[in-house]
């Protein structure tokens, strides 16, 4: 009877403690946990590179100088230079001016007469201009030793204008097909090759004559 009664008091004395920890149990927890539960979280922000970019120019405006062979038929081939100016009307047209200047060597004829000329030295000067439309076909970029990225690319050109020849001022059509490689932001550097096509009839037969130039040339943005 009486370990009966133990039971029951210690059984008793159990839930009274018990109920008395819930109670009590915020004062009992752990202070380092409820600091770690009130610490504001706090976020490091990553450290930002500083980027200079480079500030291309906008601008529509190309001129520039060139020079090169042109083989004027019958005549040879001789050196000729000349001055070109652009406007990029969008980024695939642009429309272009040029002046060019070559000497005229001997003819076949010429050299086998022993002396006889066909025209005098005064008219062995040719000169010509035209203005073209010049449409980007393929513009891309160019990489040299797989480091540097350069923009440019291949365009078709075609246009009207004037040859000055044998003195003869002739109707002349040229088209052709150039490289323009942008080294920077103002400069490029031009590769050509133009047919210029007029009828002459200076050898005592008209015939149309193709007058092929390969040059190349430097042009700076404005």
């Amino acid at each position: 009877m009486e370990s009966r009664l133990q039971r029951i008091f210690l059984t008793l004395i159990r839930g009274i403690v018990v109920f008395l920890f819930l109670q009590a149990g915020p004062a009992f927890a752990d202070p380092k946990v409820e600091a770690l539960e009130l610490e504001p979280l706090i976020v490091r922000e990553p450290d930002r590179r500083t980027v200079d970019i480079d500030q291309i120019d906008s601008e529509n405006f190309e001129i520039g100088v060139f020079g090169g062979v042109m083989n004027v038929e019958d005549f040879g081939s001789n050196s000729v230079v000349g001055i070109r100016a652009a406007y990029h009307v969008t980024e695939d047209f642009f429309v272009e001016g040029t002046y060019g200047q070559t000497e005229l060597g001997l003819t076949s004829f010429e050299k086998l007469s022993g002396g006889a000329q066909i025209i005098s030295n005064a008219n062995r000067d040719m000169t010509y201009y035209n203005v073209s439309i010049g449409w980007n076909i393929f513009p891309g970029e160019s990489f040299v030793a797989g480091r540097w990225a350069f923009k440019g690319g291949l365009y078709a050109i075609a246009g009207v204008g004037s040859t000055e020849f044998g003195g003869d001022d002739l109707f002349t059509i040229n088209a052709g097909m150039g490289y323009r490689f942008i080294a920077t932001d103002w400069l490029a550097i031009h590769v050509d090759v133009r047919d210029h096509i007029f009828e002459s009839d200076l050898l005592g037969t008209k015939e149309t004559k193709h007058n092929v130039e390969f040059s190349g040339g430097l042009t700076f943005f404005f």
